[in-house]
């Protein structure tokens, strides 16, 4: 039997880590739906022609999907999705007739992308995804209101102080068509890894695709300009540059960032450095980022597409924003910020005196099931020192005794017992279900 070696990229958590993971994926849930978001799940695999000339190297990264005996002229065909925002474009026009627009969906999914594994960065992984579609326009006021709902998931959640970033697509397409630097998109994926290679070789790759060296220094001056209020508008102004969709770039971000500092001051910072790598955003655009950290790269991010669903005759313009469950989970749990109360959901465990006890030990333990405490009966009589034992193990804290006085409780951490009835005993409320327990939360500096 050969050797099971873990592959890399695909990261599986053990019970502890992942009790954390369902507690952030039921927040993120519930927030969604508070804010009347819907449910939905696209498959798994879309043609690979609608997956394909999205940016971001997606070409390169999609998964093909292939039956082992087909044939090698049948051709992949269909691939793993890398994102859930492409499917969503597709579920929108092959349903549109059943929807109700503005169509406002939440999904939460595995995506698959093949590139090098590294912290943070996974070849399958969760994302949690809210949209917001409609039929032939779509207002900009939902672009503000995307980020608020983000915002109320992470103040609900045990994480670090976070900031979200935000762009407007149009300031730099039309900064840089104001400089005369018509192809857009290779400017765009040359700028946005100036965090990676820094300004001089931005520069560099810049004037090697064309640019003459003074629009270079320009266009990395615009990614330089970040501010928490409306003065970016000044800052791009002072660089002299003129252009129509830069005007109209200019006067969405600043209805973006005037509606965000009314409702929640301190939330976005509009960053011109933003652009996110695929082809189909087309105005405001975001990156979550937790401070401190943010060298880890984001941990969620979005954007507005205008084109992404069309069928020809109506275009159906959206605005989403995701988090990356899987990568922000996994930053936590691997720094030790967060751990789970105990490794399993069972709070208690009804202890067997002899294996004859069985059927009354179940009987109890579904009493106490159907008034919603998490229980489990031995998996074999023992003495009561081994079974406390087991339970201590797995976290579980409390024991369930038949004694010569009747039914006794006991809680393994404090060593109090008590009599019990199965049918009004009940836990303390914060150990029914296995809480996430945070160590220190406060800002972390970019060596931890």
């Amino acid at each position: 039997m050969s050797k099971i070696s873990p592959i890399s990229g695909f990261p599986e958590f053990l019970p502890a880590d992942r009790i954390v993971e369902q507690k952030f994926l039921d927040v993120i849930r519930e927030t969604f739906e508070l804010h009347g978001f819907a449910s939905i799940e696209t498959r798994a695999v879309e043609p690979v022609e609608r997956l394909s000339n999205q940016g971001e190297d997606a070409d390169k990264e999609i998964y093909g999907v292939q039956r082992l005996a087909a044939g090698d002229d049948d051709g992949p065909g269909l691939g793993l999705h890398f994102d859930l925002t492409v499917p969503f474009a597709r579920y929108v026009l092959e349903h549109s007739g059943k929807l109700v627009f503005p169509f406002r969906r939440y999904q939460i999914q595995k995506v698959w992308r093949g590139e090098r594994p590294q912290e943070g960065r996974y070849r399958e992984f969760s994302q949690a995804d809210i949209d917001i579609v409609d039929s032939g326009e779509l207002p900009n006021h939902y672009e503000v209101e995307l980020p608020l709902v983000i915002a109320d998931v992470f103040r609900k959640l045990p994480v670090p102080e976070f900031v979200i970033k935000v762009n407007n697509r149009k300031i730099p397409e039309g900064f840089y068509r104001g400089l005369g630097l018509d192809d857009v998109a290779t400017v765009l994926r040359i700028v946005d890894k100036i965090d990676k290679i820094g300004p001089d070789k931005v520069i560099e790759r810049l004037v090697e695709s064309g640019a003459t060296d003074a629009q270079a220094k320009l266009a990395v001056q615009l990614a330089d300009i970040s501010s928490t209020d409306t003065s970016f508008v000044e800052k791009v102004r002072a660089l002299g540059v003129e252009h129509e969709i830069l005007d109209e770039g200019l006067e969405q971000l600043s209805q973006v960032m005037a509606a965000a500092a009314e409702h929640a001051p301190g939330l976005l910072m509009a960053d011109l450095r933003i652009a996110r790598g695929l082809d189909y955003y087309t105005g405001a655009v975001y990156e979550i980022y937790l401070v401190g950290q943010e060298s880890f790269g984001s941990v969620g991010g979005g954007g507005r597409y205008d084109a992404l669903a069309s069928d020809g005759k109506t275009t159906y313009p959206g605005v989403g924003i995701s988090i990356g469950v899987s990568r922000l989970v996994h930053r936590l749990v691997g720094q030790g910020q967060l751990k789970a109360s105990r490794s399993t959901p069972t709070a208690v465990l009804v202890a067997l005196n002899a294996e004859e006890d069985r059927a009354d030990a179940m009987r109890t333990a579904a009493v106490l099931r159907d008034r919603g405490i998490p229980v489990e009966v031995a998996p074999a009589a023992a003495k009561f020192g081994k079974q406390i034992r087991f339970a201590d193990r797995r976290g579980i804290p409390f024991v369930w005794f038949s004694t010569e006085n009747g039914a006794e409780v006991k809680d393994i951490r404090s060593g109090e017992q008590v009599p019990a009835d199965p049918a009004t005993w009940t836990p303390p409320a914060d150990d029914v279900r296995a809480q996430i327990e945070t160590t220190q939360l406060e800002t972390l500096q970019e060596n931890s």
